[in-house]
């Protein structure tokens, strides 16, 4: 009986440490409804969802470079630049879905930028996003002078309109995952991803050209992240090149609360899904019940502490079971 008591242990943790994400979704819905009779209405699960969905776009390409043992710190930056580069295109051609393909072109840029220069160079991810961080948002004060980009009523379609009752955002949103998961499940390309996050020396030994996949994830994250800006200055109705502070944080918290291991190899996108509503749903309840921005932000850091540690005890959990 000992013995079955042990692995009904085992399994019960085990499963907490692979889906953990799931039970603290279902424990936050829960606490969330206790506390404010307007969290279930309609209206507030909408306003979560369009809200997330922005900062979650952006996430599912985090999701695939750190799955391919990499980081990137200037997803907020490339927020502003493509976005307001996005809008600027829609004020000299009056097409909004010319500024949006512009503002998706200049993320894909930046992205492969970043993955060309990580590539060629040899250097470490972290510092070439980081060094990217920096020129995007200063890219974006250039280009417009510090000044917003105003009178863009007619752009303003992708951040707030509406399709069937439900926000284009949360559509777009929607859309994307389901491209995402299929090209990261189903494809040879999300095979290849994994493999590289999992053991790059193992990955080039078995012919996958690492160099070009990184270029490639880099370019489709920068794309999403371009989509994202574009939807972004569409909502707040004006092109800011002082918007997406912080956003890559915001991105790659939901990635880890999902499961994605910061050492690259582990991690899905309906994980990081799950990861955007855990973070919408907290921020939305602590707005609902007056708790202070500061608090919220203290708030933020600890549930990063908290993911990463998750993260290190299902990898202590996977290697005891071996």
């Amino acid at each position: 009986m000992s013995d079955i008591n042990k692995k009904i242990g085992f399994s019960l943790k085990m499963a907490f440490a692979n889906y953990g994400y799931l039970f603290i979704l279902g424990f936050l819905i829960i606490i969330s409804t206790i506390l404010s009779p307007v969290f279930l209405t309609s209206g507030n699960i909408m306003n979560i969802l369009r809200q997330m969905s922005i900062t979650v776009i952006i996430a599912y390409g985090v999701t695939m470079i750190i799955i391919s043992g990499m980081i990137d710190l200037s997803s907020g930056s490339v927020v502003a630049l493509s976005g307001v580069i996005g809008t600027s295109a829609f004020v000299m051609t009056g097409s909004p879905w010319v500024g949006l393909i512009v503002g998706i072109l200049v993320g894909a840029g930046t992205g492969l930028f970043n993955g060309t220069v990580i590539t060629v160079f040899n250097l470490p991810p972290f510092i070439v996003t980081l060094a990217m961080m920096t020129v995007a948002r200063g890219l974006a004060l250039l280009y417009t002078g510090g000044y917003p980009i105003i009178d863009i009523d007619a752009f303003t379609t992708f951040g707030k309109g509406f399709f069937l009752g439900i926000p284009i955002p949360v559509i777009i949103m929607l859309l994307v995952f389901v491209g995402v998961v299929i090209l990261t499940k189903r494809t040879r390309f999300g095979r290849y991803i994994f493999a590289i996050g999992g053991n790059e020396e193992a990955a080039i030994a078995s012919g996958i050209n690492v160099k070009r996949m990184k270029i490639m994830v880099f370019t489709l994250n920068g794309a999403l992240v371009g989509l994202a800006g574009v939807i972004l200055m569409s909502r707040i109705n004006s092109g800011q090149p002082a918007a997406g502070l912080m956003y890559e944080l915001d991105a790659i918290t939901m990635a880890v609360i999902g499961g994605t291991s910061l050492s690259g190899g582990i991690g899905s996108i309906t994980g990081t899904l799950v990861g955007g509503l855990i973070v919408g749903i907290l921020k939305n309840i602590l707005n609902l019940t007056n708790v202070s921005p500061y608090w919220q932000q203290i708030l933020k850091g600890l549930i990063i502490l908290i993911a990463v540690i998750m993260d290190v005890y299902t990898k202590s959990m996977q290697s005891s079971k071996k």
